[in-house]
């Protein structure tokens, strides 16, 4: 039986909120056509076709003629999961407004600019696992604290200390709730390592946060 998606109408997730990562474009920002770097977060969403489940497999892209491209990457995030209706909220109080925590897996093309939204490379289909569930909020005393691990073929690729991210978990909550209202079940990625993982066709890859639990999902053929 086909598990069904965590997801709740939104899935917005957080680009260039790893500290290291800006510091290495800061040259990159001050040149055309950026001249300066982001004051704001910068966003992105994962729409409805790209959602997916705990141990689900994950389809291999294919390029505009119908060829499999030749190489995707993957990037591990805490998912932030609204609780109630959040709408212009401080800082402070932010952090109420959060119902639970979960992992969100992003399987994608890789990046070559962020000058503009990479729709085809962040919009393949089954490319946004999440889960394996959602642990409530009150059990997770700092979310800023937590480290998310990225591990393929069972060795750790990746390792993203949430004290490194350039925005904490309440002052991105805040932030977006000023740009739209957020609504229950709607989850942000907060902050993705900015190096992301290269995969291959038939590759396990587990996202682990400790006390939120391993999402777990296969790379599959073209």
């Amino acid at each position: 039986m086909t598990k069904k998606t965590l997801v709740n109408s939104k899935l917005i997730c957080v680009a260039l909120n790893d500290k290291k990562q800006l510091a290495a474009l800061e040259g990159t920002f001050n040149e055309a056509p950026y001249k300066k770097p982001p004051t704001q977060p910068v966003l992105y969403y994962k729409p409805r076709n790209t959602w997916n489940t705990d141990g689900a497999t994950i389809e291999w892209a294919k390029d505009f003629s119908g060829q499999a491209v030749e190489s995707m990457v993957v990037g591990a995030s805490l998912g932030v999961v609204l609780g109630k209706e959040t709408c212009r909220v401080s800082p402070e109080e932010a952090l109420q407004y959060v119902g639970g925590y979960t992992l969100v897996g992003d399987f994608s093309l890789p990046e070559e600019s962020y000058y503009r939204p990479d729709i085809k490379g962040k919009c393949l289909d089954t490319t946004a696992p999440v889960g394996p569930e959602i642990v409530p909020a009150d059990k997770i005393s700092n979310p800023d604290a937590l480290t998310v691990t990225l591990s393929v073929k069972g060795e750790e690729k990746s390792r993203f200390d949430l004290s490194q991210m350039e925005r904490s978990v309440a002052e991105l909550i805040s932030k977006i709730s000023y740009i739209m209202t957020l609504q229950p079940g709607e989850i942000i990625a907060v902050g993705f390592a900015g190096d992301r993982v290269p995969v291959a066709q038939g590759d396990q890859v587990e996202a682990s946060i400790e006390g939120v639990g391993t999402l777990k999902n296969t790379l599959g053929g073209a």
